[in-house]
């Protein structure tokens, strides 16, 4: 996969989580994913179709998670309820269309669907496509953030 393509999801997900959490994530090296586990508590995947076809899914450590509630919301959380994981889906989202929107600047044009959220220890994570899965991982003082990006 392209960086200029993998770029777009970094800044956007950079972004979001500024703008919308108040919350500084510094991003790590870009990897290849090996396993289907998620690197966080609760998960927001959503499928792109269009010019390619793929997911993207946004991954928190609770800890975080409980940071970005707090400075988005003002409200303390002490586990995974419907709000939680309404917030994550809106952040996918977010990140998803702020990231198509810098791809679109590229040439890449891309629809989402609904995102889908899974949490729980250990949850795993099935991108729609059976190719290669780029991860950036994300620390901020209150824990850990991983984007995966599968595009054919």
């Amino acid at each position: 996969m392209d960086v200029k393509y993998i770029n777009p999801f970094l800044t956007a997900t950079v972004h979001v989580v500024k703008t919308m959490a108040f919350t500084d994530l510094t991003p790590g090296s870009p990897y290849l994913k090996k396993g289907a586990t998620a690197h966080g508590d609760i998960s927001g995947i959503i499928g792109l179709t269009g010019d390619v076809t793929g997911s993207l899914s946004v991954s928190f450590t609770f800890p975080l998670l409980k940071e970005i509630i707090k400075n988005m919301l003002g409200d303390e959380i002490s586990d995974i309820s419907d709000d939680v994981r309404d917030t994550v889906g809106e952040m996918t989202n977010m990140i998803s269309g702020d990231a198509r929107r810098l791809l679109q600047q590229e040439g890449l044009n891309l629809s989402a669907a609904i995102p889908t959220i899974i949490s729980g220890k250990n949850h795993t994570i099935k991108h729609v496509i059976q190719g290669p899965i780029i991860v950036i991982p994300f620390t901020a003082n209150g824990g850990k953030a991983v984007v995966e990006i599968s595009m054919e």
